[in-house]
């Protein structure tokens, strides 16, 4: 049987206010091809479909449409879990007309390895399914102790544990499967990933996922990688670059081919959908920034602009370089010189024109409105009254 492994589509996120719909779109057009091409018996989907746990219409829309060109009328199977970003009871709402397609969607965990009888090869596959099992969706309290190491100590365990109780249901004479939304000890993070934990304690040792399975897919980490351990475990990454943190990642999904007690082999199809994102680090100024633009340099990038400076840039040089390249999402200007005034000068300067050179440094040369900036002092304001207030109680 052929597979394919993806995960953390994130539909409806936005970077920095910019849409990714159209994006996402492509994405999932180019994915409708790729199984057809490929001849993919399964789909795998391990969490985060959605950015929120309320995405928009639109986002819902893609993603209904997107898993029924992919099922293409129970020709293949597809199963989806929650991830963190999702709803669990949202996405599993419509389980039942799913169901009627060969679409799999589940919510919440659960103990069972599900089977999945393959039409085109007559095989079948066992899959232990676990969508984001945090202790909220376990609908139990794992450990009273507050200690960090304690707690991922019980955590990993307690996944150990539902995994073996599953995988009692695996055989040699199936593939035998796990796909979850987790996070594992050592997986390489991006900054475009919610935590999924507080601290360290929803960590999974990769030795919870025991020697039963063929293969673990799993979702979360945006950086396709696989996790040592004692069976093949591989996290897909996500489709597109949702922070500059992945820029000149190269996005990608999983294609296994495998029959039981068979060899599992692995091919990494790329992605050629989506926007790349850029850093530019014009270290010679604005005029760098416009010969690039003249070179037409990554005319279709999203772009983090860093550009050196002796001082700040005025509205309208901000809004010409916006204007000239729609993909520039963030400019931050880095000062070559030291600072108009030394700190002794800077001291004896009003704290609201203090306010509004820093405003203007950290936005390129912005000025705050002035309902800002009386807004800004009456916070300030309302802070010394309250520390002279508890001065005043602690001597009386």
């Amino acid at each position: 049987m052929r597979i394919l492994h993806t995960a953390d589509w994130h539909l409806g996120r936005t970077l920095e206010g910019r849409s990714r719909l159209e994006e996402q779109e492509a994405f999932l057009d180019e994915l409708v091809g790729i199984v057809r091409d490929q001849q993919i018996d399964l789909v795998l989907m391990a969490g985060d479909v959605y950015d929120t746990v309320n995405p928009p219409a639109q986002a819902e829309k893609l993603f209904y449409e997107s898993i029924s060109r992919l099922a293409d009328g129970g020709a293949r199977q597809i199963v989806a879990i929650a991830g963190n970003h999702d709803n669990p009871e949202r996405l599993a709402a419509s389980a039942p007309l799913a169901d009627r397609q060969g679409i799999t969607l589940l919510g919440l965990p659960g103990t069972e390895a599900m089977p999945l009888d393959i039409r085109r090869t007559g095989e079948r596959a066992m899959l232990y399914a676990l969508p984001y099992p945090s202790e909220s969706r376990l609908k139990e309290l794992l450990s009273e102790d507050a200690d960090e190491e304690s707690l991922q100590v019980v955590y990993s365990d307690r996944i150990g544990a539902m995994i073996r109780q599953a995988s009692q249901s695996f055989s040699k004479d199936t593939v035998n499967l796990i796909m979850s939304h987790i996070y594992v000890l050592g997986g390489a993070e991006s900054d475009s990933e919610r935590p999924i934990q507080v601290g360290g304690a929803y960590t999974v040792n990769a030795k919870a996922f025991g020697t039963a399975a063929d293969y673990v897919a799993l979702g979360h980490l945006h950086r396709p990688q696989s996790v040592k351990a004692d069976v093949p475990v591989k996290y897909s990454g996500s489709p597109l670059a949702y922070s500059f943190s992945e820029a000149g990642q190269a996005k990608s999904v999983t294609v296994l081919d495998i029959s039981p007690g068979g060899t599992l082999r692995t091919e990494e199809i790329y992605l050629s959908s989506g926007r790349p994102l850029v850093r530019w680090k014009a270290a010679e100024g604005i005029a760098q920034v416009y010969r690039w633009f003249e070179e037409n340099r990554d005319a279709s990038a999203w772009i983090d602009l860093e550009i050196h400076l002796e001082e700040a840039l005025t509205m309208e040089q901000i809004q010409g370089l916006r204007k000239q390249r729609g993909g520039i999402v963030q400019i931050r200007p880095i000062f070559t010189q030291a600072s108009e005034q030394l700190p002794e000068e800077q001291e004896r300067l009003p704290i609201d024109e203090m306010f509004s050179r820093f405003y203007s440094r950290q936005t390129g040369g912005a000025q705050p409105e002035p309902e800002l900036i009386r807004l800004f002092m009456e916070l300030l304001n309302a802070e010394e009254d309250s520390d002279s207030e508890s001065a005043g109680e602690a001597r009386g």
